[in-house]
């Protein structure tokens, strides 16, 4: 460690002499896929050579000219690759070089560069002689799709679909049961309550790779189900990258749109943070604030009324065009001094910012809340309340991405510091029908308008290293890695008129009264692990023991303030537009209206709270063979899990202590649970592999599940509960997810990456987690997250990736690949559910005691068709995806099932490289082709589905330009 402390200050800068160029490569065994140590590499007729570390890389620094390549390996066949040509200045690249193992004699393989270069990718070994069932897609192949980011490359992995443009889920199971890890270690995403990472802030060119695994082994955590998705960035690039990007964007509903909506906002929005605009006025966290009746006097609470933001409509301006730019910076380096070239050691570095600022204007916005009626012969709905509206958004997010490693023979040691700040402004007018025939409704029409903004930051250090000790069958691989994360929802304003019953004049009221929100949230994460792999020998074959502990410790502290608008006085609105509320005319103590502002916060505070989680687990697994064919994984994990709650309900902060429920760093989930694991897989032929798998994981509850907070969407006015609120048919223990996993697979792949597979899973869920509407709170909209009853879920997969080259070869270049996941799912509703269907059950409808879970969407299907001509620089295709039908929010009784409806995602793109040497390249793509609309439904037997929420994002066409220097 202290050595490559000190490389650190050396100065990056010994770079090639100008007449040498360089070969790199890396090497792998063919019958294992595993790179390998210890290589022998030779530039025949020279004395020039070196020997591959311990990542199976190499790297050759010579002059111009024509060269043979030797690699030798004890009993192994040697290897001679004719014909690299070496230019100066440039790196001659042989990507994955694969090396046999000798029966008897030791004989020579003679192929050329060119055959070298297009060998089989290494993903495709890693996919076929993993020990876990695994997808993805590598560095070479998102290089021919043309794409820019990870969220774009994951799209063409199996059972992979992205929500929001952002997020990846596996296999159509929801966030919950999805988990994305960057370099192997944990960290929270942008959005705290999700445990999938925003994938479309990573720039393709410092990816390594992206892998899906979709079963469980020992070293993995246990806290996922569908898939754990892990992105790997490069530490030393093949080539060095210098490389700038530009790009803009059209969408002709939201861009260069004068009716876009938006508010003033702060000089820095447009590097994700509020620059003190929305700032929370001093004193307003205080228990007492300067109000007319605290005793406060005129002054003060003129004073303070005047020191909110008095900005409260949202107005119209003309919206600019979507832009984003890019730039990267990568390198290796061999160290020149006498005793680094005994070691042949090397420095490698990585630099990436990405800027990305997007506007999305919805011009008619929908939101629904529809009840049924209770007599069974009444099928169709009625609505609760409708809001009508238009939504303006600007999202901008920034990103840094930097790492330096340093590599010997036996050792490598990296440092990872990856920086995300995003905000996202939104301004919205709103029109609002309430139904008083409705249950629970007063009736009432009112206009609403709405600012917002997000900001969120994410800070992440990964400290890591790998050693190969002096006996070389040893491996030590550990990690460390904190991450500071941040979610501030600074001054939410929504401001609500309702018309009097003569519709001539407007009034605060049932609309709700001008109201204020503050929302902060803080997070710290750190992991700590160390695996250990033992190589040896077991029953005459090569086998593996691993072993390793980790740690992850995660503190969350939470607060929302609140604060609405009284009146003392009569209220008088002769101009009732939300843009004169706080006139000083309007404001305490000048009459009419004499505004003042009104806390909502109680001390202590319900809408606060801490938790902590500490999660301690170990493991162990042997990979073996009991047959010559039949490679077996046995595993064992152990995973010790306390998490601790701070915090208070309403009925406590509100005074009454004796029923109240206050709970101070109390234990609210703590279980340790063993997770086994098997896997077999069985070679069929060195192509073809049939594999089977058994193993237990769990779904746990997030921060914001197991709480008393009351979380307000201000647009909506909806509410999420947190699960620790009690109701007669709920106690308020929430507990984890326990999830047997059962998988069998057959794969085959051929040459030039094509491949085909059929898959079949199936997993048992024992107390689910769903979000479930609160059939007792009828005169708002309120949900939680409960557990129900246990739950069966039956899937297919098949993928394949094939080209045209079948039917001529002039057709290779054409491919088509696709992958479809069918599932199937069941859940055993508790008493209280089927109770409460059962009592709206209408005529000829028969209630079921079983439902299909919530979340999981009953297909998945991805297809694209692609044209790469690598000669010409050309590559270009179509992509489409498509989740089907999903189960949003569970209803029961007086409110229906929502449903998430099929997003019939087709995009474009096609990319060009031009100029000398390819350096130069030109993306067009349209996304949304067939300009779908995101809808989800109320879903009732016999009635018309009506609209739960509505969002028409349109057609997006967006041009990049990029360079390599």
């Amino acid at each position: 460690m202290r050595q490559f402390l000190v490389v650190i200050f050396w100065i990056i800068g010994f770079s090639a002499i100008a007449q040498n160029g360089i070969i790199r490569g890396t090497i792998y065994d063919e019958s294992t896929g595993e790179t390998l140590v210890g290589v022998n590499v030779l530039l025949k007729g020279t004395s020039t050579g070196t020997v591959s570390d311990l990542d199976g890389e190499f790297s050759i620094e010579t002059e111009k000219g024509s060269y043979d390549l030797q690699l030798s390996y004890i009993s192994y066949q040697t290897l001679l690759i004719q014909d690299l040509k070496v230019v100066p200045n440039e790196v001659t690249l042989l990507e994955n070089i694969y090396i046999k193992e000798s029966a008897l004699e030791l004989t020579e393989v003679v192929i050329t560069a060119e055959a070298a270069r297009s060998s089989e990718t290494a993903l495709l070994t890693i996919k076929k002689k993993s020990t876990a069932i695994l997808d993805g897609i590598s560095a070479s192949r998102i290089k021919l799709t043309g794409d820019a980011t990870a969220v774009d490359a994951a799209k063409r992995v199996t059972g992979v679909s992205v929500e929001d443009g952002k997020y990846v889920y596996v296999r159509g199971l929801g966030d919950r049961y999805t988990k994305t890890t960057l370099n192997q270690v944990d960290i929270p995403g942008l959005d705290p309550d999700r445990n999938s990472l925003q994938m479309d802030i990573f720039p393709t060119n410092l990816i390594d790779n992206i892998i899906v695994k979709k079963n469980f082994t020992a070293e993995m955590p246990a806290d996922f189900t569908g898939g754990i998705l892990n992105v790997e960035t490069k530490d030393f690039p093949d080539r060095k990258i210098s490389s700038f990007s530009l790009g803009i964007g059209y969408n002709p509903q939201s861009n260069l749109n004068e009716d876009y909506l938006t508010y003033d906002g702060s000089s820095t929005d447009f590097l994700g943070f509020d620059g003190g605009t929305r700032a929370l006025p001093e004193g307003a966290a205080s228990a007492n604030i300067p109000t007319p009746i605290s005793g406060a006097s005129v002054e003060e609470v003129s004073k303070f009324i005047k020191s909110f933001n008095p900005e409260l409509a949202a107005k119209k301006q003309r919206s600019f065009l979507d832009f984003s730019f890019g730039f990267s910076l990568g390198d290796q380096k061999t160290l020149k001094t006498e005793k680094a070239i005994k070691k042949e050691a090397r420095l490698g570095y990585t630099f990436s910012l990405s800027y990305k600022q997007d506007y999305q204007f919805y011009d008619d916005v929908i939101y629904g809340e529809y009840q049924r009626y209770i007599d069974p012969d009444r099928y169709e709905l009625r609505y609760a309340t409708i809001q009508n509206g238009q939504l303006g958004e600007n999202e901008v997010l920034l990103g840094l991405l930097g790492g330096v490693a340093y590599k010997t023979k036996r050792s490598k040691y990296k440092i990872n510091l990856l920086r995300l700040q995003s905000g996202t402004s939104r301004a919205g007018k709103f029109f609002i029908d309430n139904d008083g025939e409705a249950v629970g409704q007063s009736g009432y029409l009112a206009s609403s308008d709405n600012l917002e903004y997000n900001e969120r930051s994410l800070s992440n250090l990964l400290i890591s290293g790998t050693h190969i000790l002096n006996d070389p069958s040893w491996l030590i691989d550990w990690r460390i890695s904190p991450t500071f994360s941040s979610s501030n929802d600074p001054d939410i304003r929504k401001t609500a008129f309702t018309f009097s019953a003569i519709d001539t004049t407007f009034m605060a009221g049932a609309g709700g009264n001008p109201t204020r929100i503050w929302r902060t949230l803080m997070e710290l994460n750190t992991t700590a692990k160390v695996d250990i792999t033992k190589e040896l020998t077991l029953m005459n074959n090569d086998a593996k023991i691993k072993f390793g502990v980790n740690h992850n410790f995660k503190y969350r502290d939470y607060e929302i303030l609140f604060f609405d608008v009284q009146f003392f006085a009569n209220q008088s609105w002769p101009n009732p537009s939300p843009d004169k509320v706080l006139d000083p005319a309007n404001i305490y103590p000048n009459k009419p209206n004499s505004i003042y502002y009104q806390s909502g916060n109680p001390d202590p505070n319900p809408n606060a709270y801490k938790s902590n989680v500490n999660n301690l687990a170990g493991y162990a697994s042997v990979e073996f063979l009991p047959l010559p064919l039949l490679k077996t994984i046995l595993g064992l994990r152990i995973e010790n899990y306390v998490q601790r709650y701070t915090g208070r309900d309403q009925t406590y902060a509100s005074g009454d202590i004796k029923n109240g429920k206050n709970l101070d760093n109390a234990i609210v989930l703590d279980a340790t649970d063993l997770f086994p694991s098997i896997n077999l897989i069985y070679s069929i032929s060195n192509e073809m592999n049939l594999r089977g798998g058994y193993a237990q994981t769990i779904a746990r509850p997030s921060f914001k599940e197991l709480s008393f907070a009351q979380i307000l969407d201000p647009i909506s006015n909806r509410i999420f509960n947190g699960s620790l609120f009690t109701y007669p048919n709920w106690d308020g223990n929430l507990t984890e997810t326990r999830i047997d996993n059962f998988d069998l697979r057959w794969e085959w792949y051929a040459k030039r990456g094509q491949m085909l597979s059929f898959s079949s899973f199936y997993k048992s869920f024992d107390d689910p987690i769903e979000l479930v509407r609160i059939p007792e709170q009828q005169t708002s909209t309120e949900y939680q997250p409960r557990n129900v009853g246990d739950g069966q879920l039956y899937g297919l997969e098949f993928e394949f990736n094939k080209d045209f080259g079948f039917i001529t070869k002039t057709l290779e270049k054409l491919n088509l690949y696709g992958n479809f996941t069918y599932v199937y799912s069941i859940i055993n509703m508790t008493e209280t559910e089927y109770n409460s269907r059962k009592t709206y059950e209408k005529t000829g409808e028969t209630i079921k005691d079983t439902r299909e879970m919530a979340g999981q969407s009953p297909y998945v299907i991805n297809l694209g068709i692609t044209y790469r001509d690598i000669d010409n620089g050309v590559s270009t295709g179509f992509f489409y995806n498509v989740k089907g039908s999903t189960l949003y929010i569970v209803g029961g009784g007086l409110f229906p099932d929502i449903y998430i409806e099929p997003f019939n995602s087709l995009n474009f793109s096609f990319n060009k490289s031009i100029g000398k040497n390819n350096k130069t390249n030109i993306d067009f793509k349209i996304s949304n082709l067939l300009a779908e609309k995101m809808h989800s439904y109320y879903k009732s037997f016999g009635a018309e589905d009506k609209l739960f929420h509505s969002l028409n994002p349109g057609r997006t066409f967006t041009i990049s330009l990029s360079h390599r220097f």
